[in-house]
């Protein structure tokens, strides 16, 4: 990802500065971006490959077609797979009074792709013309109205034992354990766990594990693995089983969804 030169740093860093600014960015030979915070909020647009954000409250996955926001003052760290590139547009502090308040991945709606694209094309850190001026308040209104993809939300557990399984079942998500070992092997008891575990993440514990599946299933794809090898990758007994999980979720199958990702890097 190239780094801005330092006039536009500190445009970036100045929230009387034009409401947008938009960098082209591309995953290159740098696989991770250390954790950090700006001072402007940051949308992110992924033309193709994948985008994972991690933060203090989980990770944030933007394929081809999304958006990731990230508030202002909001520590951050981010991962490519596979060729990824795209744009990271930072919007002013006065902008984000309107926007939400916490991380999120949203639909990218062709209005909205359409300015950032355009905004590309504008001088970092200038005075925004009229008509610039009216095509960024668009994108803040279409950012406003953005429908968040709840499928591409991680949320992390803090507990410490439920940390701990959620670790593990990241780091292999083709773990078999039922509920019950994996309660009895962190400590704590399976009702526990259960009721903990959607408490701290919103969502139940089997449907949590589905989702890491589905992020774990996103990198692989990207980073180019066929679809039956990625299946058995994450413990699943039929490649069939694999699609109707990926389709119940995202509403694509896996192969729509990498030739998505192809046709927008044309």
């Amino acid at each position: 990802m190239p780094k801005p030169s330092a006039h536009i740093i500190a445009a970036i860093e100045r929230p009387d500065e034009p409401t947008l600014i938009a960098i082209p960015i591309h995953s290159g030979q740098e696989p991770e971006l250390a954790r950090h915070r700006h001072e402007r909020g940051q949308l992110f647009s992924i033309q193709n490959g994948l985008l994972v954000i991690h933060t203090s409250r989980g990770n944030w996955l933007m394929p081809p077609g999304m958006a990731g926001w990230i508030p202002p003052g909001t520590w951050h760290s981010a991962q490519w797979h596979g060729p990824t590139s795209g744009w990271s547009v930072y919007v002013s502090a006065r902008a984000c009074e309107r926007l939400p308040g916490e991380a999120r991945v949203v639909r990218m709606s062709r209005v909205l792709e359409a300015v950032v694209e355009r905004a590309t094309d504008w001088e970092p850190g200038a005075p925004l013309s009229p008509p610039q001026a009216r095509l960024a308040e668009i994108a803040i209104d279409e950012l406003q109205v953005a429908e968040e993809e709840l499928a591409l939300r991680l949320p992390m557990p803090r507990e410490r034992r439920l940390a701990a399984i959620a670790r593990a079942l990241l780091a292999n998500p083709a773990d078999a354990r039922s509920i019950g070992a994996l309660a009895s092997w962190a400590g704590i008891s399976e009702r526990s766990l259960t009721r903990h575990f959607k408490q701290e993440t919103g969502m139940t514990f089997v449907h949590w594990r589905q989702q890491a599946k589905l992020a774990r299933a996103l990198a692989l794809l990207s980073e180019g693995e066929p679809v039956g090898n990625v299946a058995f990758a994450l413990g699943y007994e039929s490649v069939s089983a694999f699609i109707a999980m990926f389709k119940r979720f995202l509403g694509t199958t896996p192969a729509q969804c990498m030739a998505r990702r192809r046709s927008t890097s044309i």
